[in-house]
């Protein structure tokens, strides 16, 4: 989860780096340290906390640094795993000599017996790290060859890793390696810069190369050389990002989250853009590669995915067996490869993630593969690991996404279950007319959410009216179920308020004992099947003194009386009620964090991909 950057070059090193971590920052924020080659000597400067406090000490001891150009450097922002958020917990680690010094996404497995191996050989460890090991085992391993002694010590460890290794006795050169852990290459022109997301890289060039597993690459300013960790050459295309750096800033926003809520209308644009059949009332998707009699064969469904992908799956179980008549089942991805899942012929898995690194996610793909399954991936990053091991699947195209709070990647995640579910259902029982339903109500969904967008100063209103609140929970039935739960974790991510969500009918079944007039409800009462059982929860709720908001439909007069506050949604069906419902919740949980005066983009605690299980 945290960020490496590394640069090869004739700019200044220092002040392309710490702009890559600043763009990588989402990603970790713990601490934060650079490392550079420059005049004979390793340096290295690290410092707890954000980038900012880095900036900081780097302007305090390197008092020259606007200057250190076309030196060779690595750097790393940091989500703790292993050690406390500390200064000396913080990366880059360097050997003992000083000779290396190394940046390391991921987990070292079997940290534990080396370390006591290589102090017992009289390296002195300063960190409670994982990741200091490799740079011991490296400087252990090196003979005047730093890719054969990285490659060395990678074979002796287990686990995931994302690493970039400098040294004083190659000064112009950089070794990157991943398994498990993303590293992506940008190709310049007498520069290369390395990092774990593209995010760091699209300000230099568009042009990357992915790394695969157990990939390592020797990076100079005029060279990139991969081989695998056997030492035998391998290629790797060069690839295009499709973004440029201005989608990576906020743009006049106060925060990413807000700019990437606002974004949605047209990130659902982009994620339905050229895929809307109209001539068989179908949707197009390439991605898939199944013809339809592969598809017409498939009788179940397993969607894989954690958190907020995993929220996204959930309503895509009820678009599939509602649409398609066919059998579907959620699975949290961390728990699919260890319950020895069963993955009978025909069955169809999707694992979901914004990043396509999820690591749990990823654990599901590969044991799916391994069983023989079907599987086509739901990601939003081109290139992602997820997405090239799946090899069939649907990107979303909305964009990056740098708030840590996922937004704009939940309704497109959606958007394209309801296509999929459209096109299986078309193929199956599925009439012309409610295709027709399906593809106009999907058509229209960036202008619905454009509505709801136009009542952010209403949302805004009611939100201040209840962020000093302790504990929340969301209710909802059906196919806003999923959306109560989506909301409650937008609320907990990014204010802090202890909020649950829970299937309505659940909410009697023990969660009532905690209502009292301290502990709002916020129920999603609109006007689909399912409201008049609401209306009854909210009654339920009311007794209990709970304070009650609302969502409802515009001109539903029925929820009247029964709430003490309501969001308002423009008229829709079931099937688009959740994408367009979540863009009110999403609004509520910004504007109650932004009353509390919370970190938004960069919640407590918590980063934006997660790459370790």
């Amino acid at each position: 989860m945290c960020g490496i950057v590394g640069y090869v070059g004739g700019k200044n090193t220092v002040v392309t780096l710490l702009d890559g971590l600043k763009r990588l920052e989402y990603r970790g924020y713990d601490s934060a340290g650079i490392a550079v080659v420059r005049d004979s000597a390793l340096l290295c400067v690290k410092e707890k906390g954000k980038v900012a406090c880095l900036e900081e000490k780097i302007t305090r001891e390197w008092p020259d640094w606007m200057e250190m150009t076309g030196c060779t450097g690595i750097a790393h922002t940091r989500w703790a795993t292993h050690g406390a958020p500390t200064h000396d917990n913080a990366h880059p680690h360097m050997d003992g000599k000083s000779r290396f010094a190394l940046v390391h996404n991921g987990i070292i497995e079997n940290y534990a017996p080396l370390k006591k191996r290589l102090q017992e050989a009289g390296c002195v460890f300063k960190s409670e790290t994982d990741s200091e090991v490799l740079v011991h085992l490296i400087a252990e391993f090196y003979d005047g060859d730093i890719f054969q002694a990285t490659a060395s010590a990678l074979k002796k460890v287990e686990g995931t890793f994302g690493v970039a290794v400098i040294s004083l006795e190659q000064p112009d050169t950089m070794i990157v390696a991943r398994r498990g852990s993303p590293i992506v290459i940008g190709v310049g022109k007498n520069e290369n810069i390395v990092a774990s997301d593209v995010a760091a890289i699209v300000a230099y060039t568009q042009r990357v190369i992915f790394m695969d597993d157990d990939d390592i690459a020797l990076v100079t300013k005029d060279s990139i050389d991969i081989r695998n960790i056997d030492n035998v050459p391998v290629s790797r295309e060069v690839s295009s990002i499709d973004w440029s750096v201005d989608a990576a800033e906020k743009q006049g926003y106060d925060h990413f989250m807000l700019k990437e809520i606002f974004e949605q209308p047209d990130a659902v644009a982009n994620s339905i853009r050229g895929r809307l059949d109209k001539a068989n009332v179908s949707a197009t998707l390439s991605g898939m590669n199944m013809n339809p009699r592969e598809m017409a064969m498939i009788n179940r469904i397993v969607i894989a995915a954690c958190g907020t992908s995993m929220h996204a799956g959930m309503t895509g179980d009820y678009y599939f067996e509602d649409l398609a008549g066919i059998s579907t089942q959620v699975e949290q991805a961390a728990e699919f490869r260890y319950r020895n899942p069963i993955i009978e012929p025909n069955t169809l898995i999707i694992p979901i993630s914004q990043s396509g690194e999820t690591a749990d996610t990823l654990a599901a793909v590969r044991e799916a593969t391994n069983k023989g399954a079907t599987v086509s991936a739901i990601c939003n990053a081109v290139g992602s690991t997820i997405a090239r091991e799946s090899g069939r699947g649907v990107y979303l195209h909305a964009g990056p996404e740098i708030g840590v709070a996922s937004t704009k990647a939940f309704t497109c995640q959606v958007t394209v279950l309801l296509l999929m579910a459209l096109k299986l259902g078309r193929g199956r029982r599925m009439s012309r007319e409610a295709g027709q339903q399906i593809l106009d109500e999907v058509e229209q969904l960036p202008e619905l959410i454009r509505q709801v967008l136009k009542t952010a100063d209403d949302v805004r209103r009611v939100a201040e009216k209840y962020a000093d609140m302790q504990d929340c929970f969301f209710i909802g039935r059906g196919y806003l179920y999923p959306v109560a739960l989506e909301g409650a974790l937008k609320l907990k991510e990014i204010s802090y308020i202890h909020a649950e969500g829970y299937h309505a009918a659940e909410l009697k079944h023990g969660p009532i004992a905690l209502l009292e007039e301290r502990v709002p409800i916020i129920a999603l009462a609109n006007d689909i099947p399912g409201k008049d059982k609401m209306i009854g929860n909210i009654q339920e709720c009311k007794a209990r003194k709970s304070p009650v908001i609302a969502t409802a439909t515009i001109g539903d007069t029925d929820i009247d009386g029964h709430a003490d506050d309501i969001l308002w949604i423009p008229q829709c069906s079931k099937f688009v009620a959740p994408i367009v419902t979540v863009v009110a919740l999403q609004l509520f949980a910004y504007y109650v964090a932004a009353k509390r005066g919370c970190e938004i983009d960069q919640p407590r605690n918590l980063a934006k991909s997660v790459t370790v299980e």
